[in-house]
């Protein structure tokens, strides 16, 4: 595939707009249409979503943020108002999830929302806008594999390396698909968002093995470790609920 161009994709008034901003903006906004017109498949309305959109979006971004900035704190230390230059890349998608899916959580309490009804509804929309942010790392040359001779690798600092990212955007686009088709026949609650938490940390511990800048926990990848974790977490609950939901079918 072509190498990366230049990162910057336009400039306002000497500023200049990455191309990262713009897909990670570009997948926000896409997945904020789908959930809202999806939204009455689960009996909330448009209006509801964008309330928590308000909210939970920048929880997400703010989380992402700091997740990296945790496991690269070398790199900030020194440099503390660093942290806030997003411009060339730093965000992990383990974070922006948990405190995004925390900050709706606290929300569903408040605003007495069903929460996997919510998280059902939501983790489409979130698949396809990680398919879209993923190629923001293309135009910043990073999230890359190690060095391959592939038709399809991608030439960073003049070696051909595995393009990671695209393999995460291609099965985030089709993990969407999958979700959307399962979502509208799930038989419980809380299904498809643990379809979502199974298959895409299936997807990012094998891809995540390729790249050469993970986030470590010692001599660990942190997210391999945390992938693992929530594969066998979200396993255990699916059992759980499709018994409990096999057991109320027989009841009636």
């Amino acid at each position: 595939m072509p190498n990366p161009p230049d990162p910057v994709a336009f400039t306002v008034f000497g500023i200049d707009i990455m191309w990262y901003a713009v897909m990670i903006t570009s997948g926000m906004i896409i997945a904020a249409v789908i959930c809202c017109r999806r939204a009455p498949k689960h009996h909330l309305t448009a209006d509801q979503m964008i309330n928590f959109m308000i909210f939970c979006i920048p929880a997400a971004i703010i989380g992402a943020r700091l997740y990296y900035v945790i496991f690269n704190w070398s790199m900030y230390s020194g440099d503390l108002a660093s942290i806030f230059n997003t411009r060339a890349g730093g965000l992990a998608i383990h974070g922006g999830l948990i405190l995004g899916m925390a900050t709706a959580l606290v929300l569903c309490r408040i605003w007495k929302v069903r929460p996997l009804n919510l998280m059902d509804l939501a983790v489409p929309s979130i698949a396809i806008a990680q398919s879209i942010g993923r190629w923001g790392n293309y135009f910043n040359s990073e999230a890359h594999g190690g060095p391959t001779d592939l038709p399809w690798a991608i030439t960073v600092n003049g070696q051909t390396v595995h393009p990671t990212f695209l393999y995460e955007s291609i099965w985030c686009f089709l993990l969407f698909l999958f979700l959307i088709y399962v979502d509208n026949r799930r038989q419980f609650e809380g299904q498809t968002l643990l379809l979502y938490g199974i298959l895409y940390s299936a997807e990012r511990f094998f891809v995540e093995g390729l790249r050469t800048d993970s986030l470590m926990i010692g001599p660990f990848r942190q997210a391999q470790v945390l992938s693992l974790t929530i594969i066998i977490v979200c396993v255990i609950a699916y059992v759980i609920l499709y018994r409990h939901y096999r057991a109320k079918k027989k009841d009636r």
